[in-house]
């Protein structure tokens, strides 16, 4: 591919020297060698023992990070991933690198303006300002202990529970007053069905499968579940009454009939911005696909490195990890990878998009937009315009911000 250039350096004579002596001093507190005491043997005794070559590797990696270095910066400055790297010869003379450095491909634009794009017109219908009324009153909801009765749909359990899989416990698979919201689908299927109709104190064994989409340790498996309900809680829906609308605490909100406006205003809202949102994905889709541009498999696998790093850092916000993740779901990390691959596409496509259409249309980001644009997002984010700068990667960051929203503004126009 024309965005392809291939440079091959060679480490040889005292910069290889060097590079090996290097490896070797960096490895040398953790060589133990009969009748040498941890650390102190020298370069020459480890290679008579050992063999120059088991320093190579750490040596070619000291080599590749000064070739990299040696590289023309206008060259590096054109590159859009991180360069391959492949060691073609190796000895105890010289070292061969191959380094692939990948630029932006060529970008051929289609029609990107006036492509047909119809934007969904919005409707809010009664049953669904009753429906988002009924969400309302559940969340406003007063929680009680079920003194007598049953465990019923909608209720929420206390419970304590062991799981066994022949006859041994699981490990994480055994909780001590739990509280499970039946009908919400948190456990594997029958579970909770299998609580409806217990009363407190009451003992059970619930004998049922896990699913085949299970974790691969356990899918599949009959699992024996002992469960002991400690308490009963049910949500008792309040009337909307005076006390209802106080407890509320929306302003202007007093009765059923202004309460069902600021819901249609609210809906009206929600359905406005995802009309919006479905109109951008097309006509983004549409120009996308009118323009000619052949991606590297390099670029799409940095950018889903890249989403997969955004996504491991929202889990970690959550209180997981990525690992733990993909261990709950049973996905190994080249299958999420893959998955990914059809939005890091559409990503860079997009991003390709934006700046092109900017460049095809000469557009500035002047001193008054940048000023405009710091201000109102510092202002959003409680922060001093020059710290929003800084944070966001400075004037250089802002004016491609400011570029490409007035590209997509373009590309907007119906």
């Amino acid at each position: 591919m024309k965005n392809v250039k291939e440079i091959t350096i060679t480490v040889e004579g005292k910069d290889w020297e060097k590079a090996i002596d290097k490896a070797f001093e960096n490895k040398k507190k953790d060589i133990k060698i009969d009748g040498f005491r941890k650390g102190s043997v020298t370069k020459e005794i480890y290679i008579k023992k050992v063999g120059i070559e088991s320093l190579f590797m750490d040596a070619a990696d000291i080599a590749i990070d000064n070739a990299y270095k040696s590289i023309d910066t206008a060259e590096k400055e054109k590159m859009v991933c991180e360069p391959s790297v492949n060691i073609e010869e190796i000895d105890k003379k010289h070292c061969k690198v191959l380094f692939k450095l990948i630029s932006k491909p060529e970008i051929k634009l289609g029609k990107y303006t006036k492509l047909g794009v119809k934007k969904d017109e919005v409707k809010v219908t009664k049953e669904e300002i009753e429906h988002e009324i009924g969400h309302i009153c559940e969340n406003m909801a007063e929680i009680i202990n079920k003194e007598n009765g049953t465990v019923e749909k909608g209720n929420t359990a206390v419970i304590d529970f062991v799981g066994r899989v022949d006859g041994e416990v699981i490990e994480g698979g055994s909780g001590t007053n739990y509280p499970l919201e039946i009908g919400s689908g948190m456990f594997i299927p029958g579970f909770e069905e299998g609580c409806i109709g217990m009363k407190v104190g009451e003992e059970k064994v619930l004998n049922l499968k896990f699913p085949e989409n299970y974790v691969d340790s356990l899918k599949g498996k009959d699992v024996e579940f002992t469960v002991t309900v400690r308490e009963i809680k049910e949500r008792i829906i309040p009337e909307l009454g005076k006390d209802f609308f106080e407890d509320l605490g929306i302003e202007g909100v007093t009765d059923k009939k202004t309460l069902e406006a600021h819901v249609k205003e609210e809906l009206t809202k929600n359905k406005e911005n995802e009309a919006d949102r479905k109109y951008l994905d097309e006509v983004l889709h549409k120009a996308t696909d009118n323009m000619k541009v052949e991606i590297n498999e390099e670029i799409i696998e940095s950018e889903c490195n890249r989403m997969i790093e955004e996504y491991a850092h929202e889990l970690s916000h959550q209180g997981a990890s990525l690992e733990q993740y993909l261990q709950m779901t049973g996905t190994k990390f080249e299958d999420l990878k893959n998955m990914m691959k059809p939005q890091a596409t559409a990503r860079i496509k997009t991003r390709y998009l934006l700046e092109e259409v900017a460049a095809a249309e000469n557009i500035k980001a002047t001193a008054a937009d940048i000023k405009k644009f710091v201000e109102e997002n510092a202002a959003k984010y409680d922060m001093k315009a020059e710290d929003f700068e800084t944070a966001v990667g400075g004037k250089d960051a802002i004016e491609f911000e400011i570029r490409v929203e007035k590209a997509l503004d373009i590309i907007k126009e119906a």
